[in-house]
């Protein structure tokens, strides 16, 4: 019995020790205020007065991450060449800004070419893919703005690129993009379809591009680039030298089988592919870090409606209230993702990388929305946010990147 007891005792005294190495963190409800989505991209989009989009006096619950020494300064990461930061405005394009910036900066490693594509080039062919998805499903696969970042892989392999002065996809002297009447256009004309078992293939496909083309304009189907003329695909593969093939999917979810490829299951990925390359969450953290040092970006995504991921400091922290860091495995990230506290939330790019005077890696994230624009416009922080380890550990979920990265992996994958 005292045996018993004093294992328990030495149990509870370690356990203690390991929390204490965390200095424990604090809270604060902060009212919410309107920042750039409504200052900027709603006043553009709906031409009306600034107001908010969630009731006043409203608090919401975050980290208190005043008076610490947080490395948010672009100055402190080595970076790798990435065009600067674009607003994806009122869309649920993420997964389309963050790769088309990854593919961007792969150009450049490749061929040192600075090219800027269109984003919107990509996004009206994945809507075409998609609603041809839901003719053969007879209505049943997932019409949405969301989509995964191989959605884009698959559109350049498929269709090519266009750079974005051939085709920007803004009318009507728009400053911002907005998708919010034509999504609802085309998913209510889907509906009706379904509704009235309508599923001839060829006339659907031609309206939802009637729609978009109302909305977007009509994409090129040719081009001059440095006065030489190019289709999309010719334009992929003789100009830009991107071999679609050698990019991969990177995932670390436990209830999957490690060392296989697998479903990344969720609503986004609503063609199921089973290409994410499984791997265990030190083998996810080891290549992630290893690939941005050796030179290669990755489009990564994951959940970013965390309570330590503040838009004032656009810092993402883990706080200790959340759990301490030594207790962040894979045990703690699948938990939380089979649970739902971990959602597929949004897609970035990560392109540089930062190690602090204790150890840890940070990680400078390019992104597209309006939560990292919340600060000084003239920053040169503004459009980007800085994540620790131990974020990225716990709440990304998987990245894109060059198959080179996994090259010491690969013999460990199931055939």
């Amino acid at each position: 019995m005292k045996k018993k007891f004093a294992i328990v005792l030495v149990s509870l005294m370690m356990g203690g020790s390991v929390f204490a190495q965390q200095k424990k963190d604090k809270s604060e409800f902060k009212e919410f205020k309107p920042g750039y989505y409504q200052n900027s991209i709603l006043k553009d989009i709906r031409n009306v007065d600034k107001k908010l989009d969630k009731k006043d006096n409203e608090k919401l619950f975050f980290m208190d991450q005043s008076g610490m020494n947080l490395p948010n300064k672009i100055k402190y990461y080595t970076k790798v060449w990435a065009n600067p930061t674009l607003s994806q405005g009122n869309t649920g394009s993420c997964w389309c800004f963050s790769t088309t910036s990854m593919y961007e900066s792969e150009v450049f490693r490749l061929t040192g070419k600075k090219v800027k594509f269109s984003e919107m080039f990509t996004v009206y062919n994945e809507y075409v893919r998609k609603a041809e998805g839901f003719v053969e499903s007879r209505g049943k696969s997932l019409f949405d703005q969301g989509s995964e970042a191989n959605a884009v892989t698959i559109s350049f392999k498929n269709n090519g690129i266009v750079p974005e002065s051939a085709f920007k996809g803004l009318i009507n002297g728009r400053q911002f993009y907005t998708h919010e009447k034509m999504f609802s256009e085309m998913k209510s004309y889907l509906e009706s379809v379904k509704k009235n078992n309508n599923w001839n293939k060829k006339a659907v496909i031609c309206t939802i591009k009637s729609i978009m083309n109302h909305y977007m304009g009509v994409p090129p189907t040719k081009f001059k680039v440095d006065g030489k003329e190019y289709t999309p695909l010719t334009y992929l593969n003789d100009y830009c030298k991107l071999n679609m093939d050698d990019y991969v999917e990177i995932s670390s979810v436990k209830s999957e089988k490690y060392w296989d490829q697998v479903e990344y299951k969720v609503p986004d990925n609503w063609w199921h592919s089973k290409e994410y390359y499984n791997v265990p969450l030190d083998v996810f953290m080891n290549i992630l870090k290893n690939s941005i040092k050796d030179g290669y970006t990755m489009s990564i995504g994951g959940d970013v409606s965390e309570a330590g991921f503040l838009r004032t400091t656009n810092v993402a922290l883990v706080p200790s209230f959340d759990i301490p860091s030594a207790y962040i495995d894979e045990d703690a990230r699948v938990f939380r993702f089979l649970n739902g506290s971990t959602t597929d939330d949004h897609g970035m790019h990560l392109i540089g990388y930062y190690t602090d005077k204790q150890g840890k890696d940070w990680y400078l994230i390019k992104d597209s929305s309006s939560g990292s624009r919340n600060n000084d416009e003239a920053a040169p922080e503004f459009g980007y946010y800085f994540f620790s380890s131990d974020y990225i550990k716990l709440k990304m979920m998987g990245f894109t990147v060059h198959k080179d990265a996994l090259k010491k992996y690969m013999k460990k994958f199931n055939k």
